[in-house]
């Protein structure tokens, strides 16, 4: 595989409260989220990036997308250059850190776990 190419290459992350998991969002990561109301059944929250990064959305559609802390993939977001600063802002956003920050092997960063507004597990990783 070549270095360029990601494995991942877009994320859904399940909501049940689009406003609230969106002000979480923006706020432990200092960004804002780009809303898309695709219909009365679908929205979607775009985090920001281009196509040359991997991106990805909150989503809700109540009959497609469950939230779950135990179930599904975990998704590893860059918290580089230090996921310690994101993971102090969890508790206060209305999250719960899981996992705290710990190495996962020489070379290979760090990583926490958390659940967010909506009950999903997210993992979160760093260089440092």
């Amino acid at each position: 595989m070549s270095d360029s190419k990601h494995i991942i290459s877009w994320f859904e992350l399940p909501v049940s409260d689009m406003e609230r998991a969106k002000t979480f969002y923006e706020t432990i990561f200092d960004i804002e989220l780009e809303l898309m109301v695709l219909g009365n059944t679908f929205k979607m929250a775009v985090f920001p990036g281009s196509q040359s990064v991997i991106g990805g959305a909150l989503v809700w559609n109540e009959d497609w997308y469950k939230p779950s802390n135990s179930h599904g993939p975990l998704i590893h977001l860059n918290a580089n250059p230090d996921l310690k600063t994101v993971q102090d802002k969890i508790a206060d956003a209305g999250g719960k850190v899981t996992i705290e920050k710990r190495g996962i092997g020489p070379g290979r960063g760090f990583m926490s776990v958390f659940e967010d507004t909506e009950g999903n597990r997210v993992a979160l990783h760093s260089n440092s």
